[in-house]
This record gives C-alpha cells, structure tokens and sequence, in this order.
C-alpha cells in the first residue's frame, strides 16, 4: 500500500499496510534541514505515519540528531572539475570506454525535457522486459506515463541524453539537492542493443562535467552496498567510475507507540536484510535464470 502526501510543503511516500513508514518522495535526493518541524506537521497528519526515516546530506557523515538511527550508505564522486576527475580519479580502463562512445559515433549532451525526449525515454524503456536478470518495471509503460513520472522534481533536474543519430539510446536525470551540494542519477539507462558503444560511461562523464560546471560537490550513484547484497557487476561499474562509498547517518523516528514497538522489534527493516548473503545469492540466481528462458521463449514465439 502505498500513498503520496503533502506535509509542511514536502511531498512524502507512506508505504506499508499495518506499519505505516513514511520518508521524502524524494529520499537520497533531498534532505532536511529542520526535521523537528515536519516531524510535528506529520504528527498532525490525518494520513497516520508510524515511523518516518530520512537522511543526512553529504558530507555530514557524523550524526547530527539524537533521533534513534542506523547507518546507510551512498556511493558518490566527490568531484571538483571534470579534468581530476578524467585524469586522477578514474582508471584507463573507464577512460578508454568513454573513449569509446565517441568512436563508434556516440554524442552525449544536456537536453530539455520535452516531448521529443519522453518519446525517446519511452523507446529505451520499452526496448527490453528484462534488466540485470529481473524484470525492467518501466517496460510497457505508455507514454504517458513515462512523461509524468520523469516530469518530477524538474525545478532541481538535469536531463542528459546520449545519441547515435538523431535517436535516443540512453539518458540521465539528474536531481540535485536544495543546497546544489550533491547531486543523485535518479536514472540512468541506456539501450541494451547498443551496449557495445559504451553509451552509459559517456553519460556518467556528462554527468561529472555537468556537476563541475555547477559547482556541485557530488555525484551520487544510489547506495554502494545493499544490505547483505554481495558485489555485482553495477558495483563494479561505480568503482570503475571512481564512486566511492560514503557511510551516512539514516534516523528512524517513531511518530505513534506501533512505530516505537515496530522498530524495537526491528520491523523496520527490509526482509532481504534478514536472510544469509548465500541464500540471496542462490535465490538471484533462480530469478535470473527464470526471467531469462521466459525472455528467450518470447524471443521465439515472436
């Protein structure tokens, strides 16, 4: 169950149907710099909010509040200008790939979002049902769709899109917080077929020059580690591009006396941070194998 609602002039996301957990719609992206006052406005929300959790700003990786909390994790590029980043913190091999983009004909700039560039998110979302060996949740939807969803937080985004042609085969949306520190991939996707063009490190690059010329400290790429999650070929792909992992205060604070009995107990938590890395492991692998003879078996019917 899940429910968009407008407190203290911030959107937040309430989930859960007997624990009712609420954060910023656009947590990791945002912060707060006064929790105290939209902790009393969700008190007084008719929407109930149990427990509500949000996150400290890099780099303040030192608890700021004494609000009951755990430690997240983001990975981030501290960036200064584009050139450190090209010549001292990213390897040949991740300089040799953006290279590569522009070889084979690949031209990667800032866009405006417009109908022009819906339509071509729209063709890359739809291009593929399956991501990574699980199902891709943006294949099949309309257009639409796919304008309202990236039509979000537009006053703080940046759009960049990576083009063969006059056609889309990758973007970046790029929002950054309310103090222009860091800046978050809220997406970042390219066309599967056109893998071998390299065309998501040529986007990264854009990504790092376009927060060096605003003067943006950070690039944040999610989380670097994810609960009991082992490492992965996207991890590997952040370490190339230089992300580093960046721990980070995560507070948890108990609005109602569920929400204080539901984080004593630990409810709070996700259930694939309770299960051993070696069941997630072989459970991944299933799922992948599942996903892709469905994907092959689509591919020959058609």
């Amino acid at each position: 169950m899940h429910s968009l609602i407008k407190v203290g002039g911030r959107e937040i996301r309430v989930t859960g149907r007997v624990l009712r957990m609420a954060r910023l719609e656009a947590d990791k992206y945002q912060f707060l710099d006064d929790p105290q006052t939209l902790l009393e406005e969700l008190r007084k929300s008719p929407t109930r909010v149990d427990l509500f959790t949000f996150m400290q700003r890099l780099p303040e990786t030192t608890p700021k509040y004494g609000y009951p909390m755990e430690m997240d994790n983001l990975a981030a590029i501290p960036v200064t200008t584009f050139e450190h980043w090209w010549m001292q913190q990213i390897g040949f091999k991740a300089r040799n790939k953006a290279k590569q983009a522009e070889k084979r004909g690949v031209v990667v700039r800032e866009v405006p979002f417009d109908d022009a560039l819906v339509k071509g998110i729209w063709e890359v979302y739809n291009e593929c049902p399956v991501r990574q060996g699980r199902r891709f949740t943006h294949y099949g939807k309309d257009v639409e769709t796919v304008f309202r969803e990236e039509a979000t937080f537009l006053d703080s985004s940046i759009f960049i899109g990576a083009f063969l042609g006059d056609s889309l085969i990758g973007f970046v949306k790029l929002v950054h917080d309310e103090t222009k520190t860091q800046a978050g991939l809220m997406n970042i996707v390219s066309m599967i077929g056109q893998r071998d063009k390299a065309p998501t490190n040529a986007l990264v690059a854009q990504a790092v020059r376009s927060s060096a010329e605003r003067g943006i400290r950070y690039l944040v790429y999610s989380n670097f580690a994810y609960g009991n999650k082992g490492r992965d070929s996207v991890s590997d792909f952040k370490e190339r591009n230089a992300f580093q992992r960046f721990d980070l205060p995560r507070y948890y604070v108990p609005l109602t006396a569920f929400g204080a009995a539901a984080l004593r107990m630990g409810l709070h938590k996700k259930f694939t941070d309770r299960v051993p890395e070696p069941v997630l492991a072989k459970l991944r692998k299933f799922r992948n194998t599942w996903h892709n003879r469905k994907l092959e078996s689509v591919a020959e019917t058609s």
